[in-house]
C-alpha cells in the first residue's frame, strides 16, 4: 500500500516527531506539521478543535454514511535515555507512548485514501491532543463539538503495544480498558515531639492502618469476579526533621476498574473505611477522588468487523482475540457517545531499536522506548481497508 520512497518519507517524519515531543494541550508543532501535510494532499482540514485538535475531511463517492479514525498526538513529561539521533530535543519531555508513530500511521492512510478512494461516504481522521495524563484531550474534542461538526455513525481507535509480536493485532469485545481514577486520602492530626507521643495525635499510624484497610476493598466488599486494582503510590508524611510527630501525613494512589459500579463501590468504600480508622486513632481524614477516563468498551459488531479487517491485513495468526488490560485510554469517551472499536498493534521487544538506546525494556512510559517504523505500513493498511470495507 505504501511505496517504499513514501514510507522512508512516513519515517523520517515519524522521527522528526519523535525528536520535538509536546506535553498535552501543548502540541502546537505537531498540530501545525500534521495540518500542513494534510492540506498538502488535498484533504480539508481543520484544527484548533478541543484546543489542539486536527481533523481531516476525506470525502468519496456519494454515500452520506461516516466514520472518524482517530490518533493521539501528546507525548509524555519524562527525559529519553535514549541518544540514537532522533531522540528528544526538549528536556524533560518524550514520546515514550509511541502517540508520534500512531500520529503517522493514520497521515500515511489519509494520503491514501485521498489518492486512491474505494470508499464511498466520509471519513474523518481526527488527531488527538491530551491523552495522557489525565488531559482527556478526547473529551475537549467532544466538547468542543467534534460530533456535531463532524457527524459519523462509528469510531475507531488503535494503539501500538509491546510484548506482542510486531505486526500482530489483538482485540477484545466489550471491556478493554479500565476506567482510571485518582485518590488521595489525608489524615489530620496533632503534632508534636516524638518523645511525646502521648501529647499528640499521630496521623501515621492511622494513615498506615488506613492503607492496610483499603485492600480489604477488594477482597471483602468486592465480588471476586470484578476485576479491580487499588495501588497506593504515593505516601507523605513529616519533613526531613526526625524528632517531629507530624500534624498530617497523606497517601495517594490509582483505582482501575471495568465497571461504574465497582468504581462507586470501591470510592463509598474509602469514605466508610477512611473516617471510623482515623477517628479510632484521635484524627481526622479526608478522601479526595477523582474520576479521570472511564471503562474503554468495545461495541460486539464493530469489534467483530475489526478482528475481520485485523486478520485481512496480518494473517488469521497474528490476530486473535486477547485479554483486556488495566491501563486506560481517553478514547473511551468517544465510544461512550458512538459505537466503534479500539485495537492493539504489536511493537515488538525492541529488537527494532537503534543502536543508542536506554538499556531499560522497550515498554510504553518507559525512557528506553521507541515506536517500531516496519509497524507503519501495517498500521496504515489497516486504517485504509477498515474505510473501505465499513464505507464499501
Amino acid at each position: 500500500m505504501i511505496a517504499l520512497a513514501d514510507l522512508d518519507e512516513m519515517i523520517a517524519l515519524r522521527r522528526d516527531i519523535h525528536a520535538h515531543p509536546e506535553l498535552a494541550y501543548e502540541e502546537h508543532r505537531t498540530a501545525s506539521l500534521v495540518a500542513d501535510k494534510l492540506r498538502s494532499w488535498g484533504i480539508e482540514t481543520h484544527t484548533g478543535i478541543g484546543r489542539t485538535g486536527v481533523v481531516g475531511v476525506l470525502k468519496a463517492g456519494s454515500g452520506s454514511r461516516a466514520i472518524l479514525l482517530r490518533a493521539d498526538m501528546d507525548a509524555l513529561p519524562i527525559q529519553e535515555a535514549n541518544t540514537f539521533p532522533h531522540r528528544s530535543q526538549h528536556k524533560g519531555k518524550m514520546h515514550g507512548c509511541g502517540h508520534d508513530g500512531h500520529t503517522t500511521m493514520l497521515l500515511a492512510a489519509a494520503r491514501h485514501l485521498q489518492q486512491a478512494g474505494g470508499f464511498n461516504g466520509t471519513v474523518y481522521v481526527a488527531f488527538q491532543p491530551a491523552e495522557e495524563n489525565g488531559g482527556a484531550g478526547a473529551r475537549a474534542m467532544i466538547e468542543d463539538g467534534l460530533f456535531e461538526r463532524f457527524p459519523c455513525e462509528a469510531v475507531f481507535g488503535m494503539h501500538n503495544w509491546p510484548g506482542m509480536p510486531a505486526g500482530s493485532f489483538g482485540v477484545c469485545s466489550g471491556p478493554m480498558m479500565a476506567a482510571a481514577n485518582a485518590f488521595r486520602i489525608t489524615v489530620t492530626g496533632r503534632g508534636g515531639h516524638a518523645a511525646a507521643p502521648q501529647d499528640c495525635d499521630d496521623p501515621v499510624p492511622a494513615l498506615f492502618a488506613i492503607g492496610q484497610a483499603l485492600q480489604t476493598i477488594l477482597t471483602r466488599s468486592k465480588r471476586p469476579l470484578d476485576a479491580a486494582v487499588v495501588s497506593i503510590t504515593q505516601v507523605q508524611a513529616g519533613g526531613e526533621v526526625t524528632n517531629i510527630i507530624p500534624g498530617s501525613a497523606w497517601l495517594g494512589g490509582s483505582v482501575r476498574a471495568y465497571s461504574t459500579e465497582v468504581v462507586d463501590l470501591i470510592e463509598r468504600r474509602m469514605q466508610e473505611l477512611s473516617g471510623p480508622i482515623a477517628a479510632a486513632h484521635g484524627c481526622t481524614a479526608e478522601v479526595y477522588f477523582e474520576r479521570r477516563y472511564p471503562a474503554l468498551i468495545n461495541t460486539p459488531d464493530e469489534t467483530a468487523f475489526c478482528l475481520d479487517i485485523m486478520r485481512d491485513v496480518a494473517g488469521a495468526d497474528r490476530a486473535r482475540v486477547i485479554e483486556p488490560a488495566m491501563a486506560s485510554e481517553d478514547f473511551a469517551f468517544m465510544l461512550q457517545a458512538k459505537p466503534g472499536c479500539y485495537v492493539f498493534l504489536g511493537n515488538g521487544e525492541g529488537e527494532h531499536r537503534l543502536a543508542g538506546h536506554g538499556m531499560g525494556p522497550c515498554m510504553l512510559h518507559n525512557t528506553s522506548y521507541d515506536f517500531n517504523d516496519s509497524l507503519i505500513p501495517v498500521g496504515a493498511a489497516y486504517w485504509v481497508r477498515l474505510a473501505q470495507r465499513y464505507l464499501a
